[in-house]
């Protein structure tokens, strides 16, 4: 079995940025590359689960998302990381009902989990946001981190105030 770093997208991978579906509008956080890099180099498999409301919403398409998710992996592996795998959520649930995939429910997880045999309980969740961890929990993740700048409070193990701070634990 394996074991993977699950990160979400927007505040964790990229800076947050309302809807960002555009190449140009896209900015790294800082730190993310070399947690990345200290991740695989232990082994971990780089896994993003991320929801995208936008779709159903309508602010995006489909073919917007994956278009600059293949430039996400492309540029990741320019930088010697490989991602192994991008899961979304495209529904929200005042427009499509309830869905398994739309974080806090484990759904995203759950498909990585079977898809790569991923030991959960040896795998670390980074989330900038209590949805995220509850998802990961909710999967069995064995590891969680929030990642905030203000929160006091978490159901994760830890929480950061950077990404630079894990490079440090």
């Amino acid at each position: 079995m394996q074991k993977a770093l699950f990160l979400d997208r927007d505040g964790v991978v990229n800076v947050e940025k309302n809807y960002l579906h555009k190449i140009e509008d896209f900015e790294l956080m800082e730190g993310i590359v070399d947690v990345c890099r200290l991740y695989q180099n232990q082994g971990y498999l780089i896994i993003i689960v991320t929801n995208q409301s936008g779709i159903a919403r309508g602010y995006y398409s489909e073919e917007d998302f994956k278009r600059l998710s293949e430039w996400m992996v492309g540029y990741f592996k320019a930088l010697g990381i490989r991602i192994s795998h991008i899961y979304h959520c495209p529904h929200h649930e005042s427009i499509d009902g309830a869905c398994e995939c739309r974080k806090p429910e484990p759904g995203m997880f759950l498909t990585a989990q079977k898809q790569y045999d991923l030991d959960m309980n040896l795998s670390v969740m980074i989330g900038d946001n209590e949805r995220d961890i509850e998802a990961a929990i909710r999967a069995g993740v064995g590891h969680n981190l929030l990642l905030s700048e203000t929160a006091t409070h978490s159901n994760g193990d830890r929480i950061v105030r950077s990404l630079k701070e894990l490079l440090e634990w």
